[in-house]
């Protein structure tokens, strides 16, 4: 759920990079952290919450090129999810308030399963918050696509993009920032448009 401060005059977003555990959702955050043009004092710190095994990390920015709507400008928060089963509480917690998703599937023909599992995952827990994938804007981000057993993306889309809406998705080779920036500005005017007709909506 978006929020409005007042005060700044910025509606904060929230986007969630979710999938399976080693996917490439910290590859992406680091690599956004790293590269997002911002003002000086309009990223925040990256910030990890580490568990035995797995982490959470996150970070928000206030690109330069914000596009304001109705004189707020869009301030992005970013979150990843640990991927291990173990952590499903924290994925939950994770997904509270959440305006947009990043699936970050691993190309790997063996991860094929963990892909599918992490999906449904996702759709279960999003229940569990009464709210349904086909109303959150989502991609799908194929990643480590470099690797020399990926399985053909036609595949991947057979298993993870066989909805009736189905999502924009996109191949990347996160380690090497290749689609990382592509899928999130992909999410980003996803959302952007929605908040937009939203807001027309309102108006009329």
């Amino acid at each position: 759920m978006a929020i409005i401060n007042q005060a700044t005059k910025e509606l904060q977003v929230k986007v969630v990079y979710y999938g399976p555990a080693m996917c490439g959702k910290t590859t992406n955050l680091e690599q956004v952290h790293a590269n997002v043009q911002t003002a000086d004092s309009n990223k925040g710190k990256l910030v990890s919450l580490a568990t035995s095994s797995d982490r959470t990390l996150f970070f928000d920015f206030l690109p330069i090129q914000a596009m304001a709507i109705k004189g707020f400008k869009t301030k992005f928060q970013l979150y990843t999810v640990p991927g291990q089963v173990i952590y499903n509480t924290t994925r939950q917690l994770v997904l509270r308030g959440v305006d947009g998703i990043v699936f970050v599937a691993d190309s790997q023909y063996e991860k094929m399963q963990e892909n599918v599992e992490s999906f449904q995952n996702l759709v279960d827990n999003l229940k569990s918050l009464k709210l349904n994938i086909d109303d959150i804007p989502y991609v799908i981000q194929f990643n480590k696509r470099d690797l020399p057993n990926a399985a053909p993306t036609e595949y991947m889309e057979f298993l993870l993009n066989n909805r009736e809406t189905q999502a924009p998705t996109f191949g990347a080779c996160a380690n090497k920032g290749e689609g990382v920036f592509e899928t999130l500005n992909m999410i980003t005017r996803m959302l952007l448009h929605k908040f937009i007709n939203e807001s027309n909506r309102k108006a009329a």
